[in-house]
């Protein structure tokens, strides 16, 4: 008999229920987490020892949309769901970032935590309830997490912040904010905005941590009822004698390392440091009671307590800058001749080169998720090639680190893009990261802001993105801005800011440690606010404002409005007729359900080739008015003449002012271009069409 235990909890006007003991019961833990109809699964299981020599956590997180939790089969060929989508890999990060942080120090055994969807209702987001599942599937294991998290989404409607806002509120919110944390701390967010202000965000993270409290609290009482003991045999911790040897062998040295202001020659000179500090003590040969793991380990845990040494007590950093100090900029311009826009953007020893593209309709990324069919037409597309840190390492697909950090820099520039109806272009970035010392995602929206303008896209104002980091020790933390990637690494929080002196457009923080105040964050917004302010008007110097003219390489695309009833006749039976069109003019077309027609071409005559023909099939003639027709064919009795793809009938007593006894006498053949006048058109549609009366007005006019 299956022995099912469940808890609830009440978020907004939303109720979650937690339930475990009916599913998955051979797992660590699994959860299913109900909201309305939308349910998520996830489940926890560990390796029963950890990895030999490992000195890292390995724990792997993966979510899955099944496409028949909204009563779904997936569109293309292969009807089985298998490399994760652009989103699931989102999501996947996101129940990863605020747990990771969470598992007890020296813990090494393998994690896995699989998450599905169940069942979408399309109103309840399953992200933020993924990652309710997962926490409170490791919370009632034995896998040994320090406490459980919680997560919400916070939107902000008619200026009003709102917990969880359904999938149809959100369309109307001006916030996209997703929360993380514990009962004491944020540890993850993740929010794009429409220019809301400092205080503004501050707000919505206060709103939010309040409903987090209730689902930690929730969590923490029922993993105390039903959870199983937390194994802990096998967390390692680094021995003392393995700690006071490295001290004694390198704290000199790496503290001299440590102010090499070079990347490259720092990491050589540090990593030189530890190979002889791992022959030191544990000589070649010679048997040692010491891991070399717990060496490694201790190396870095030395590293990191000198770097932040210098930072509290000297206000120094390791490049040699001040704690607010931005590294130097250089911005190039139009740097590819052939591309529709680019800039290369330099930050210090971060370097992005972006490209903009500018195509039509058919250029729009074309993807399907639970809601259905989408098609993006502005993407941002990231790419960090191993040698911009000076590696040999693998290329390929995107990796999870890459689709990440486009998306963040993608939602950071949707908000400053022009409405579709002024700019009918879909606009695609590329940032190539070419050097990477920290930051790459920020150099991105830098770089992806100023080639839309040299693309001549009218965005409707420039941002900038900057990180920030911190170092916290007890009464005392040091916020730093425009972080290195030591300083991520070594440091407490990586925190992202994205917009402009008036507003943000974009955050993403990630936090190691609890204790982050909301004094401290506040602290570090302002911050962030002055070092955005000082890219983007080192940006406004290499580019004031965006081209007015296009890259004579880009496309030209214009549009045509056509009543919604006409797009049929424009698409045709099996889309035979815009096919048509296409293959006779070589322009690429678009058509909306509102019947908005974009066309696409770099050929100007084409262009109003393929308008002409469009407007020809959607145009409906009036009666009384002259038109230009072609003879489509002659009967006894008088002529058809195609105007606008229809055919009317002018009459044999209708071609002439002069009585015609036979159609074979009148001067006219089939194919020829006739102009003609509506006389009628009746209730079937029947058009009659006069020649006679265009030659009586001629002979008035005379």
């Amino acid at each position: 008999m299956l022995h099912k235990e469940t808890i609830t909890v009440h978020i907004g006007d939303q109720t979650l229920k937690f339930e475990t003991g009916k599913i998955a019961r051979q797992a660590n833990g699994s959860v299913l987490v109900r909201c309305g109809e939308t349910v998520v699964f996830a489940s926890a299981c560990a390796s029963a020892k950890p990895q030999e020599g490992a000195d890292f956590f390995p724990l792997r997180v993966d979510y899955q949309e099944k496409f028949s939790a909204a009563g779904r089969t997936a569109g293309g060929f292969i009807k089985r769901e298998g490399r994760p989508t652009e989103r699931e890999i989102l999501v996947s990060r996101l129940i990863d970032r605020p747990l990771r942080p969470m598992f007890e120090e020296g813990y090494y055994n393998e994690v896995q935590i699989l998450s599905y969807v169940f069942s979408y209702d399309g109103v309840h987001f399953p992200d933020v309830l993924s990652i309710c599942a997962a926490s409170a599937a490791l919370a009632i294991s034995d896998i040994p997490l320090v406490k459980p998290i919680g997560a919400v989404r916070v939107g902000k409607i008619q200026n009003r912040f709102v917990i969880n806002p359904s999938v149809e509120m959100m369309k109307q919110s001006s916030l996209d904010l997703v929360l993380a944390g514990t009962e004491d701390a944020i540890l993850m967010i993740e929010g794009f905005c429409d220019f809301l202000t400092e205080e503004e965000v501050i707000e919505a993270i206060e709103t939010g941590h309040k409903a987090i409290q209730e689902i930690c609290h929730q969590l923490t009482a029922w993993a105390k009822k039903l959870g199983s003991p937390k194994k802990k045999e096998t967390i390692r911790h680094i021995p003392k004698e393995v700690t006071t040897a490295v001290h004694g062998a390198a704290e000199t040295l790496i503290a001299s390392a440590l102010r090499i202001v070079s990347k490259q020659e720092r990491e050589l000179t540090l990593a030189k440091i530890q190979e002889d500090v791992v022959k030191t003590i544990l000589p070649e040969g010679a048997e040692s009671a010491y891991l070399k793991s717990d060496v490694l380990a201790a190396f870095k845990s030395l590293q990191s307590s000198l770097m932040r040494k210098m930072i509290l007590e000297e206000k120094k950093r390791i490049d040699g800058r001040g704690l607010k100090e931005i590294r130097p900029i250089d911005i190039e311009q139009s740097i590819l001749p052939r591309t529709h826009g680019s800039s290369l953007f330099t930050r210090g020893e971060t370097q992005s080169l972006a490209v903009c593209t500018l195509g039509g309709g058919n250029n729009a990324q074309k993807s399907e998720d639970l809601n259905g069919d989408v098609a993006q037409s502005f993407y941002l597309q990231y790419s960090f090639p191993p040698f911009s840190v000076g590696e040999v390492g693998r290329v390929g697909s995107p990796g999870r680190r890459e689709v990440g950090h486009g998306k963040l820099a993608e939602r950071a520039l949707s908000a400053i893009l022009p409405k579709q109806e002024h700019f009918p272009y879909v606009i695609r970035l590329e940032s190539n990261i070419t050097e990477s010392n920290g930051s790459s995602s920020m150099a991105s929206v830098c770089g992806g802001c100023l080639a839309m303008m040299d693309a001549a896209v009218p965005i409707k104002r420039p941002v900038a993105g900057i990180a920030m980091g911190l170092v916290l020790e007890p009464g005392k933390h040091a916020i730093l801005s425009d972080i290195l990637g030591a300083e991520d690494a070594l440091g407490d929080m990586d925190f992202k800011v994205a917009g402009d002196e008036k507003g943000i457009t974009a955050f993403q923080m990630d936090i190691k440690v609890e204790g982050i105040t909301h004094t401290i964050m506040k602290e570090a917004l302002m911050q962030a606010k002055e070092g955005r302010i000082h890219i983007l008007k080192e940006m406004l110097k290499a580019c004031p404002a965006s081209r007015k003219e296009m890259s004579s390489h880009a496309p030209r695309i214009e549009t045509l409005q056509i009543k919604p009833s006409k797009i049929g006749t424009v698409i045709g039976p099996g889309g035979k007729q815009i096919r048509a069109i296409v293959e006779e003019t070589g322009v690429q077309i678009d058509i909306n359900d509102t019947g908005l027609v974009s066309i696409a071409s770099s050929n100007q005559d084409a262009m109003e080739k393929a308008k002409s023909i469009i407007i020809n099939l959607t145009s409906e003639m009036e009666i009384g008015k002259i038109y230009k027709g072609r003879i489509t064919s002659i009967v006894p009795f008088g002529f058809f003449v195609e105007v606008f793809g229809k055919e009317g009938l002018c009459h044999i007593s209708e071609i002439s002012t002069k009585r015609i006894q036979n159609i074979q006498d009148i001067p006219f053949k089939e194919g020829d271009m006739i102009e003609v006048k509506v006389l009628d058109i009746n209730d079937r549609g029947q058009i009659r069409l006069s020649h006679r009366a265009i030659l009586e007005q001629q002979q008035q006019s005379h």
